[in-house]
């Protein structure tokens, strides 16, 4: 498909100003804009649309990649029905937080296991099509039935884990698919997962830290990178640290709170400390240079009603890692 990857977007354009076709693309960008579980800061629901939006200014040429647009990136269209669900969970989850009726618990974990399946089942559709896959959220509870469905394609394979939290609490409010239980769900229910490396935690719970001390889980702490970092341990060597406890095959799960919030000041839960962006990606470059990353979400975007910087960087940070995608799966060159 010939186009000039210099020029301005339109406003009918695809993800980053494409022009492709679901038909032509190899990579499948699809959106789950729910927010249910968030405890904190709301909004998230409203990230896939505004990252849509915001990626209209990011520029295609890469720095680290060579023309990764060039395979077809396509962006899915928003389920509306996912959005209907959302709207009716939130309800239902800010009355069980002033009632305690277990009525409205329930209602918000079955809405959250039918998000799982509607997932899982897009997941398996595109990949089963011959399509690679991104998942954009809402909050972090939303790749369960992406990372399900491919354990039903890898036996084993690895998630690279940022975030500012721990995400291995047994449920969270009630709440057992809640954003903050993704990863000891993961743990506890897909067996394809052998091994969840945490980057830039600074937020976690006793509970958390005895669990991961009895699974898979290597931690790599906020604190704990900092002070390497203060003590004259290059970045490069702690990357390759955090590489080696990853399987070949890898699974990117990107909370953006994991960055240091100047970059994300909106998002539901910020903490202080984090990675900084070309830190990020840089890791994820590394990785991209010595495993195969098999698929990858990024949640946790919430847009800001006036300005669109927290989508902006989303979307900046989504080429990247659509780029890095490209690259590991040897469907584009290093530049």
């Amino acid at each position: 498909m010939k186009f000039n990857p210099n020029d301005a977007a339109n406003d009918h354009d695809g993800i980053f100003g494409l022009p492709f076709q679901k038909k032509d693309s190899e990579l499948i960008l699809f959106s789950v804009p729910w927010e249910a579980t968030t405890s904190y800061g709301g909004g998230t629901s409203g990230g896939p649309e505004a990252i849509l939006k915001a990626s209209h200014q990011v520029d295609l040429f890469h720095p680290t990649v060579n023309k990764p647009y060039e395979p077809g990136i396509y962006f899915h269209e928003i389920d509306s029905q996912i959005k209907e669900w959302n709207k009716t969970a939130k309800a239902s989850a800010e009355t069980y937080r002033k009632t305690k009726k277990d009525s409205e618990k329930n209602k918000v974990n079955q809405l959250s296991q039918q998000i799982n399946q509607k997932v899982k089942n897009t997941t398996l559709d595109l990949l089963k099509n011959g399509h690679g896959v991104g998942l954009i959220g809402g909050d972090h509870s939303t790749p369960y039935g992406f990372i399900e469905a491919l354990g039903e394609i890898y036996n084993h394979f690895g998630i690279l884990h940022i975030d500012a939290h721990s995400d291995t609490r047994k449920s969270y409010e009630g709440f057992t698919h809640s954003h903050a239980s993704i990863m000891y769900n993961v743990l506890e229910n897909i067996s394809s997962v052998t091994q969840i490396t945490q980057v830039g935690i600074r937020d976690f719970c006793e509970e958390e830290w005895d669990y991961n001390q009895t699974r898979n889980v290597s931690s790599f702490f906020d604190h704990e990178l900092k002070k390497n970092k203060y003590k004259g341990l290059s970045w490069l060597n702690q990357c390759q640290q955090i590489i080696q406890t990853l399987p070949e095959n890898v699974y990117i799960s990107f909370d953006i709170d994991g960055l240091d919030p100047k970059l994300c000041p909106s998002t539901g839960t910020p903490v202080p400390g984090g990675l900084e962006f070309q830190e990020a990606s840089f890791l994820i470059e590394q990785i991209a240079k010595t495993k195969k990353i098999i698929g990858f979400d990024l949640n946790e975007v919430c847009p800001h009603p006036e300005n669109e910087w927290d989508a902006n960087v989303g979307a900046r940070m989504l080429y990247s890692l659509c780029a890095y995608f490209f690259a590991s799966q040897k469907k584009c060159d290093w530049n």
